[in-house]
């Protein structure tokens, strides 16, 4: 089966953000629906980047896990994913980028996206769909 970037992706598009959980070195990124069985989480094995009009904030700096908590109980404007260039989500009032660099992988995974009804899930690796600048 051929890899279709942001098909899975985009099945977060009208779905909130109602949790943001931080457990040591990762964050889930936990969405619902009122239109459907799914939950679905993101597990960030590399820290995302939020964007919000003013700023861009990387994990350790100051105010990072304010704005990730910020966009809960925000929903999913537009996903983004292509390749070489990454993930992006975008709710109304920032974005999250998942766009690494190889001085910032920090896992052999950059993240998961799992949790809907059908079992579809994505695992995004180095060197792999949409992150091939890091092979």
């Amino acid at each position: 089966m051929t890899y279709v970037p942001n098909k899975l992706l985009s099945r977060l598009v009208g779905c909130r953000l109602y949790s943001v959980q931080f457990v040591i070195d990762l964050v889930y990124l936990c969405f619902d629906t009122d239109t459907s069985e799914d939950t679905p989480v993101i597990r960030c094995d590399n820290m995302p980047v939020v964007h919000t009009t003013t700023t861009r904030l990387r994990d350790g700096d100051v105010g990072y896990a304010d704005a990730l908590r910020s966009m809960i109980p925000e929903h999913v404007a537009r996903t983004f994913e292509a390749t070489a260039q990454g993930l992006r989500i975008d709710f109304a009032s920032a974005s999250i980028t998942f766009r690494p660099t190889w001085d910032e992988l920090v896992s052999p995974e950059i993240a998961m996206l799992s949790g809907f009804a059908d079992g579809q899930e994505a695992v995004w690796l180095p060197g792999g769909d949409s992150f091939e600048y890091l092979g």
